[in-house]
């Protein structure tokens, strides 16, 4: 490597005034050269690198940030992008802008973090910035952060960011790991919002893609044909050289990865997508070492950590002591896919596995994973390991998300799928149970935007094959053959469909009621002196009925809580023979929360609870509490 003193090993990267170093691993060029453009359609002026052992080449010029610039390899005529450029002004078929982090004048430089270095008493909240605000800027999404902040939540989870080329889209598909996509704006905008946040006590973490790269846009094998394995597939296209020849450099790109978002933009952690479709067999798993250098990074602050894992993999939550991963925290869909079907009723495609009964929710209370090693009818394969030991609030579970609305076709918000009375009672569950909660932008108000799969794609056989591959994947959850469900799913290249997702926050208003309900939760969550633990040990509940049962919050005092849930018809216990219901000695039951309050738009009328009689309403929660 280069004399220079660099803080990463590939990138551009200003070491003086109008001086930047340039490093990147190009194997496959017998001569590479800088191509300089100081401004848009001016004179390109050509600067060769000089080669190092192991295919690395560097290089200085005496250029600044904003400058643009563009690789050549072999004296071709075409120009391309740097691979790990930190911005890309026009796209990532366009030039490089070389970035100067050091100028951005941080204001929260010394904060600590989430406010623990675990899960425990956060709330997650999913956001893709090209729909959360009309704009779709991280200015504009900044200015919604001190409301977010008001009512509880405490960090936000940016759907990905990495450049890709269109004018909209998921992010998914990125190109571009370490551009910030200039559709949102600047990387100094993404800073400013990310200060912004920690100003308000919110962290903010990053989803990232470390399992393939977007189809188009990609330039990586113009330098070098060892970043994926063509031989190998997973269901995005070729998978990544994480374990095979020549896969040093490739592994070096995502950990330095991983620090560059943690150093310069404060990032407090990630969420790291599809991790079931790396294929890693090396001594430290690709995930794990991202993890452990991005902690590095963060030096005495706190990061969070957080996986999608379909294969619910529990290792990757454990310690590296007992052969894990050492993350955080894990999606948990066996939640996601049990409430769908209790508020619903659907039994198609992977909802078949689910039933959506009381025991269900009990299991996923005591134990996270529903499935951890049990055979399931769809793709017909095993699936999880056991979670035992493994702490509540490891597991991240939502009613929503970007996906799970996507997949209903029209992209329909849950509580239109069902009656409000359940849906409160759901939210209820949801927002007091001792996993992490995890909201989608907007879900909080009642939001009736939809949230479709829209994606920008200028080349028609991709678009065509991203349309095939959406309606094969949804046919078995609308009941339609893939050739009906391609003629019903909107394009998700049409800008009326990426426009329709946009959040409208007068609804914050409009739908006050169901506001109220979620504020209101979150602040019991937040400040009852037992709900606030989060502790799944002392948690035991039974069933009670068809569609009702209780959970029992144990304290050390006499500070008890009960969960009455149900989801079906009102019914009267009696005998209530069930020694949950129990109160501690010398106390009886008094409600300290009801679904059914006026303040939601309901009737009313909470649990009736007398030694002798317990009356569960219809479709309600009620939090109950001792008194002497």
């Amino acid at each position: 490597m280069s004399s220079v003193k660099r803080r990463y090993p590939i990138g551009a990267e200003v070491i003086g005034e109008n001086r930047t170093h340039f490093r990147l691993w190009a194997p496959k060029a017998r001569q590479l050269d800088l191509v300089v453009e100081r401004t848009a359609g001016s004179k390109r002026t050509l600067h060769p690198l000089t080669p190092e052992a192991d295919g690395y080449f560097s290089g200085i010029a005496n250029i600044g940030a904003g400058t643009r610039y563009w690789f050549r390899v072999n004296s071709s005529e075409k120009f391309y992008p740097d691979p790990a450029s930190r911005f890309q002004p026009d796209g990532p078929h366009g030039p490089s802008c070389i970035v100067d982090p050091r100028q951005f004048p941080w204001t929260n430089s010394h904060w600590p973090g989430p406010a623990a270095a675990e899960l425990k008493g956060q709330v997650i909240y999913e956001m893709h910035i090209g729909t959360f605000t009309k704009e779709g800027t991280w200015r504009a999404a900044a200015e919604q952060l001190p409301e977010m902040a008001r009512i509880g939540i405490t960090v936000v989870e940016m759907m990905p960011v990495a450049d890709f080329p269109g004018k909209f889209g998921w992010g998914y598909d990125g190109v571009n790991l370490f551009a910030p996509s200039h559709l949102y704006g600047t990387p100094d905008d993404l800073r400013a919002f990310i200060d912004r946040a920690h100003s308000l006590g919110v962290a903010v973490i990053l989803d990232v893609v470390y399992n393939h790269f977007g189809p188009d846009g990609n330039y990586l094998g113009i330098f070098s044909d060892d970043y994926l394995i063509r031989e190998k597939q997973n269901e995005w296209g070729n998978a990544i050289n994480f374990d095979g020849p020549n896969s040093g450099p490739v592994r070096e790109f995502f950990i330095t990865n991983g620090r560059y978002w943690v150093e310069e933009f404060h990032l407090d952690g990630f969420r790291f997508d599809a991790t079931h479709a790396i294929r890693d067999r090396s001594t430290e798993y690709i995930i794990g070492a991202v993890g452990r250098v991005a902690r590095e990074a963060a030096g005495a602050r706190s990061i969070i950590l957080v996986v999608e894992n379909d294969l619910q993999e529990a290792k990757m939550v454990r310690p590296c002591s007992e052969g894990g991963d050492d993350l955080d925290g894990m999606w948990n869909d066996d939640f996601h896919h049990s409430a769908v079907v209790a508020l619903t009723g659907r039994n198609e495609a992977y909802f078949a596995d689910y039933r959506g009964t009381p025991q269900e929710f009990i299991s996923a209370v005591k134990y996270g994973f529903l499935y951890q090693g049990q055979a399931r009818s769809w793709r017909k394969a095993l699936r999880g390991t056991p979670t035992f030991g493994i702490s509540a609030e490891v597991f991240v579970c939502f009613l929503e998300n970007h996906d799970q609305i996507a997949n209903t076709g029209p992209g329909q918000r849950l509580r239109f799928q069902t009656s409000p009375r359940r849906y409160r009672a759901m939210i209820a569950l949801l927002l007091l149970g001792p996993w992490t909660p995890l909201l989608f932008q907007g879900q909080e108000f009642g939001a009736s935007s939809p949230f479709l799969f829209f994606a920008d794609i200028g080349d028609a056989s991709v678009r065509d094959a991203i349309r095939k591959g959406r309606a094969e994947w949804l046919a078995p959850f609308l009941s339609l053959t893939e050739d009906q469900t391609w003629r019903t799913l909107p394009a998700p290249d049409d800008p009326e469909v990426f426009a329709s997702c946009k959040l409208n926050f007068s609804e914050r208003k409009n739908n006050r009621e169901l506001y109220d309900l979620y504020i209101d939760l979150l602040k019991l969550r937040r400040e009852d002196s037992r709900l606030r633990q989060q502790s799944a040990g002392g948690i035991d509940g039974a069933v009670l009925g068809p569609a009702s049962f209780v959970l029992r919050y144990f304290s050390a005092n006499n500070d008890d809580r009960l969960l009455l849930v149900n989801f079906g018809e009102s019914h009267v216990l009696h005998p209530a023979s069930e020694p949950l219901l129990a109160p501690p000695e010398g106390c009886r039951w008094e409600t300290l929360w009801t679904s059914e309050s006026p303040r939601y738009g309901a009737t009313g009328s909470g649990a009736v609870t007398t030694p002798q009689r317990w009356a569960l309403p219809t479709e309600s929660a009620v939090v109950l509490k001792p008194v002497p």
